[in-house]
């Protein structure tokens, strides 16, 4: 790969204006592996420009050409998903068989979805005398994160383009290398040109001026609810959409009907994927309160056998976390919940200790915590998991949605009509009923501080377009 000290933009390669280098970290050793250009204010204006130009055309483009162009993106993905998900390994630290199989597999699986979508959607019709028209909304800034980067980027970038906008992409600089293959794959296909342009850097420099363009439609971004406010706010002053998907705290609520063992296990073992780092992590877990002892036995036994080590080794079930400011935010809230008085039922501060380098937090588990702890209330974003107590279906309920978020809820229900009913009352965008496979095709977005917006098949297609009604279409 030649190009991690370019940007691609109007078609091609090219070298930042203001040339300027960032060291890229693999956080299994610490040390730097690559670097990376990052833009200016002025790499985004030339992005624009060549995405403004393109949308003359490819917002006129046929439902043919674009999934067309899905297929040969697939096809060319295919080849590389293992060298993308190595990728993902090295620079956000998730396991190397987990980043090949699930993490880059999310592209696939978004191009496949977006395909089917994109033959069957109605972008026309008839509704009595007036034409309802979808209309691609135009220019699109993506914003992505680094804790599922190709996944973010798939589920921006194939709406986007199956609405017939054009685009300009920021990955995370962290997580900066899967986002130069998608490129080149993008290139490979002979995306026309300005269609797809591709910018890296800070947020605060090539994000603020994605957000604030003039000649930028919409703004689509994942990452924390801090960094979404600022994204709304320099957005703000041009009016244009702004489609988030921000911080998660999400409840496990574990109804007493169901089999402890296996709830238990599987809430750790949600948590604990990806090392913690994931929005809609299942993070605090409801038990009822005649059951806490038992359930405390079952997390530390399923938490302690966890693999922590080198993202290469097969053996390896959880990596290291993104960099040395996110382990150092873990520990600090690991030390709170031991400071406010929580039960530490097994992992704790400081790396695990047959590890002396990297950023590799213990599997940690929290006992008899309270929901006004900084734990229960702050996104902790790595490997800890905290353990509430209730005594009432009533006080459960209450106490899941006091949160500022809601993103996900999590239910476990031997009685599924009992379940339902309380999914029914969760304040979350997603409730997932006792740990089914995931969905493609299902709406994935927030409550609250957790955003707005909807992401993945056809939602994620309809926050691209535009509504048109032409009155009078059709004479009376």
């Amino acid at each position: 790969m030649a190009h991690e000290k370019q940007f691609y933009i109007d078609g091609a390669w090219v070298d930042p204006i203001k040339p300027a280098l960032l060291d890229v970290i693999d956080p299994s050793t610490e040390e730097a592996y690559t670097k990376i250009s990052v833009g200016s204010a002025a790499d985004v204006d030339r992005a624009v420009v060549a995405a403004r130009k393109a949308f003359g055309t490819w917002g006129r483009s046929t439902r043919k050409e674009r999934i067309d162009l899905l297929k040969a993106i697939l096809s060319e993905y295919k080849k590389r998903q293992n060298e993308i998900g190595d990728a993902i390994s090295q620079e956000m630290g998730a396991p190397q068989t987990f980043a090949r199989e699930i993490q880059a597999g999310r592209g696939t699986a978004h191009l496949e979805r977006m395909i089917s979508v994109l033959e069957e959607y109605k972008f026309e019709y008839l509704q009595g005398t007036t034409l309802i028209a979808r209309e691609p909304i135009g220019v699109c800034g993506l914003i992505t994160p680094w804790n599922w980067p190709i996944n973010q980027i798939a589920c921006k970038v194939l709406p986007a383009l199956a609405a017939g906008c054009t685009m300009v992409l920021k990955p995370s600089e962290e997580a900066p290398i899967d986002a130069v293959i998608w490129s080149e794959i993008m290139h490979t296909v002979g995306t026309p040109k300005g269609v797809y342009n591709m910018v890296q850097g800070a947020g605060s420099v090539v994000g603020e001026a994605m957000s604030s363009h003039p000649d930028i439609d919409m703004m689509s971004f994942t990452g924390s609810t801090r960094a979404g406010i600022l994204v709304a706010q320099a957005a703000a002053k041009t009016v244009k959409r702004v489609a988030q998907e921000l911080g998660g705290k999400s409840a496990n609520i574990l109804l007493p009907d169901v089999d402890f063992q296996t709830a238990v296990t599987k809430g750790i073992n949600s948590m604990m994927t990806n090392s913690g780092q994931s929005c809609t992590a299942p993070s605090r877990m409801f038990v009822p309160q005649d059951r806490h002892d038992e359930v405390k036995k079952i997390a530390k036994e399923a938490a302690e056998k966890f693999v922590v080590g080198d993202p290469k080794n097969a053996e390896t079930k959880l990596g290291p976390v993104v960099n040395a400011a996110q382990y150092e935010k873990i520990q600090k809230l690991i030390q709170a919940g031991i400071d406010e008085g929580a039960e530490l039922v097994t992992g704790g501060p400081g790396r695990p200790e047959h590890l002396n380098r990297g950023y590799y937090v213990r599997p940690t588990v929290f006992a008899n915590v309270r929901n006004d702890m900084t734990i229960a209330r702050e996104e902790i974003f790595g490997p800890v998991i905290t353990i509430l107590p209730y005594k009432s279906e009533e006080e459960v309920i209450a106490l899941a949605n006091d949160t500022v978020y809601g993103l996900a809820a999590y239910v476990q229900a031997k009685d599924v009509e009992k379940g339902r009913k309380v999914a029914a009352q969760m304040r979350a965008g997603n409730v997932h009923l006792n740990y089914p496979m995931g969905d493609t095709a299902a709406p994935f977005g927030g409550y609250k501080q957790s955003g707005n917006g909807r992401e993945y098949g056809e939602w994620g297609l309809e926050e691209f377009l535009e509504t048109k009604a032409v009155i009078g279409y059709q004479a009376a």
